[in-house]
């Protein structure tokens, strides 16, 4: 039987460490972008964006991650598409991202006092032009420290797509050690990744938030 160092074991994991980053980085970067469309969707005056805004955001909150990875995989397939493990995982967790980060900023946006949507609609500011050069920069400030925060578990969210066949940490966790026999050593090396990627960003949350705080009661 092949003996397997510890580094080689560390070494394959940090491989398939860059896909649990980049599948990150792509699913935050796009559910990001769409969850920002949604916002304004959510907050707009036509009731039809509003709801076609709610309907999007329930069903991606109110059904498990692991779910939507399936229909990605398998759904999409049945129209004769023939869909990659990476192309339906970075689909699901885009639009899950999208999902929470609306609600997240939504929730900044009404932070805002009313007062000041009213002082920009006094100088014959648009709605958009409101989002846009009044609230949105000031709901940023308050945003930045829990949407840092969700980062965290879009990482860890990572993890489900293994389940479709992507390799990223844990699914190249589960191979190794069938290759292996050392469970306690991939997954104890599994487990260091993940607090590698996740805890800076865990911290940098937290700082936000009092720096956030502390800037709130000196006002």
């Amino acid at each position: 039987m092949m003996e397997f160092s510890n580094w080689d074991i560390l070494r394959n994991l940090l491989l398939a460490a860059r896909w649990t980053v980049l599948l990150s980085l792509a699913a935050f970067a796009l559910g990001g972008l769409a969850g920002l469309v949604l916002l304004f969707m959510r907050t707009a005056r036509q009731p039809l964006l509003q709801w076609l805004a709610r309907g999007w955001i329930e069903v991606f909150q109110g059904t498990p991650l692991l779910m939507q990875l399936f229909l990605a995989f398998f759904g999409i397939a049945l129209f004769g598409v023939d869909v990659p493990p990476w192309l339906a995982a970075g689909l699901a967790l885009t639009c899950w991202t999208s999902a929470f980060l609306a609600e997240i900023w939504r929730g900044c946006v009404e932070a805002i006092p009313r007062g000041q949507w009213e002082a920009s609609a006094s100088l014959a500011m648009n709605r958009m032009q409101q989002m846009r050069h009044v609230v949105l920069p000031q709901a940023a400030r308050i945003a930045v420290a829990p949407t840092v925060g969700f980062s965290v578990q879009v990482i860890k969210g990572t993890a489900v797509t293994s389940i479709i066949g992507f390799v990223e940490l844990s699914k190249a966790g589960t191979m190794i050690t069938n290759a292996t026999f050392a469970p306690f050593t991939v997954y104890g090396f599994v487990a260091l990744l993940y607090f590698v990627l996740c805890w800076p960003l865990s911290k940098a949350s937290q700082g936000l938030e009092r720096k956030f705080n502390a800037a709130h009661r000196h006002h």
